[in-house]
């Protein structure tokens, strides 16, 4: 049985989401959904089946919405449950801040993070902080400080901003122990394209490998610039020793094989692949974009470079490469940071209490 509405477990939260993949802020939706007291549903305003699936089977309420009407009709028939609406990405904050504004209902807005690297990506990001600024908004959560800072530039109000990290459930088995390789692997994990930096990945990566012949690298995503990447990589005779495995469902296997996780995105939040190697202990070099800088601390939990400089990133690798020593310092030190800091748990108290407090002053 519920318990009274108004308690943590009986709100009724509705999240929206757009969606081509599982990606990090679908990762960190799915475990939101199940570390946070409320009654949790996931709308996908559009989503591939497959990622609908992996949420039911999770054991997360969802469905798809087939557009603004479908979505404003399902909101009127719940409207006497006052459901909040939390959305995760541009089409969601739309369609939510329209539907909170017609039926005047709670509205959460998390912002994972902007890509405005084209026209219609950068019309995307204004409009998103304008319409944050709007009374029918009474949250934005904000995944980096880098991203509330865009905020506040855009004059949204400081009492409706807060900042919330993304966190990790505890991991189900320790990181394995690493013994002596005689071949070095780095890796990329991500969506290939243009805001992820694979290009910039390779940058780094071609040359090191032509360098250290016990050095290989793996691309692990998909995304369209997968052609362009084969081709330079097969340009410079490596097609054996850099790879693209394509998207991946299950990492575990990969964290025990990789030597370091390199980041080369130039913009993020705070990405939970990050974190994610963190847990696992494998050691992280990364452009100090986003959120990034204020995960890691350069040479004491990872190794930062100066964002798009892939010389430098390719010089934080050869470090790691040259001191053993340093990376498994580096590895114990992140772990207890994202044990420490990006723990999901005490993360997902944080979320529950403004969800009380947002719903609470929207009644009164």
């Amino acid at each position: 049985m519920n318990a009274p509405l108004g308690t943590p477990r009986a709100l009724p939260i509705i999240h929206l989401l757009s969606s081509g993949g599982f990606y990090g802020a679908e990762r960190m939706l799915l475990d939101h959904c199940l570390a946070t007291p409320g009654q949790h549903q996931v709308l996908f305003l559009d989503a591939p089946p497959e990622l609908v699936a992996r949420f039911r089977q999770a054991g997360v309420d969802c469905q798809g919405c087939a557009g603004l009407g479908q979505l404003l009709g399902y909101l009127r028939q719940r409207r006497d449950q006052r459901p909040l609406i939390n959305t995760h990405n541009f089409k969601g904050l739309l369609f939510g801040w329209v539907g909170a504004t017609l039926l005047r209902l709670p509205l959460v807005i998390t912002q994972h993070g902007f890509t405005p690297r084209s026209r219609k990506q950068k019309f995307y990001t204004w409009l998103s902080l304008q319409l944050c600024r709007t009374a029918s908004v009474d949250r934005v959560v904000c995944v980096a400080e880098s991203i509330a800072v865009l905020h506040r530039q855009a004059n949204v109000r400081t009492e409706k901003l807060q900042v919330i990290p993304n966190g990790l459930p505890a991991a189900n088995e320790p990181p394995p122990a690493v013994g002596v390789r005689q071949r070095w692997l780095a890796g990329y994990v991500g969506r290939l394209s243009s805001e992820k930096g694979p290009d910039l990945f390779l940058d780094a990566l071609i040359p090191l490998c032509q360098q250290y012949p016990q050095l290989d690298a793996v691309m692990l995503g998909d995304g369209p610039e997968r052609q362009i990447l084969q081709v330079r990589i097969e340009a410079a005779g490596l097609r054996e020793r850099i790879t693209l495995p394509g998207y991946q469902t299950e990492m575990r296997q990969w964290w025990r094989r990789l030597d370091a996780l390199v980041i080369s995105s130039r913009t993020e939040g705070t990405p939970m692949i990050l974190l994610e190697a963190m847990q696992a202990g494998v050691p992280v070099v990364a452009f100090g974009v986003g959120g990034i800088p204020d995960v890691l601390q350069d040479r004491h939990n990872g190794l930062l470079a100066t964002p798009t400089d892939s010389v430098a990133l390719a010089r934080q690798i050869d470090t790691l490469l040259a001191e053993p020593a340093l990376a498994r310092q580096l590895s114990d030190n992140a772990r207890r940071t994202q044990l420490d800091r990006y723990d999901l748990k005490a993360l997902a108290e944080r979320w529950s209490q403004l969800y009380i407090r947002t719903a609470r002053e929207a009644r009164a």
